[in-house]
């Protein structure tokens, strides 16, 4: 990791949940007319997940951030967002990178998350950092492609 503040990756605290929301909005926005219901991770309980401990952000200002929770044999990353601010500088990849070292020092083998069917853009992203996938299901008005990624 950088001593960069703006590259660096740290669970986020009470006083982050604003920007979390923020990033959140502003990255999964514009799929709400393509998919014709609101991205789950926009109604998220923001202040939850970070006293939960789920949330981990970068940058400062925030500019990115990961929801994520541990369970018994997989790391859920329940959420990716990237302000569109800051696209194309790497900061997706650095966490996709964060989730996989996080799962290997929680000692658990494998990633798994889900996107909508009609986010395309992120079907293309996922394969190229070693998911597959598991299925498609729908889960009531969400149409989901499910991945999973086993780590070495």
């Amino acid at each position: 990791m950088t001593n960069d503040p703006r590259e660096q990756i740290r669970r986020a605290v009470a006083d982050d949940v604003q920007a979390v929301k923020a990033v959140t909005d502003a990255a999964y926005r514009h799929y709400i007319e393509r998919i014709e219901v609101v991205p789950q991770p926009m109604e998220a309980d923001h202040a939850a997940n970070v006293a939960a401990g789920k949330v981990f952000v970068t940058g400062e200002p925030v500019v990115g951030l990961v929801v994520i929770e541990a369970f018994a044999d997989h790391l859920f990353l329940d959420s990716i967002a990237v302000h569109p601010d800051a696209h194309g500088q790497g900061v997706g990849r650095r966490l996709l990178h964060f989730v996989d070292a996080h799962a290997r020092a929680l000692g658990l083998g494998e990633v798994r998350l889900y996107t909508n069917a009609l986010m395309w853009e992120n079907q293309k992203i996922y394969p190229k950092y070693g998911y597959e996938v598991m299925e498609r299901r729908a889960d009531g008005p969400y149409d989901r492609i499910h991945y999973r990624k086993r780590l070495d």
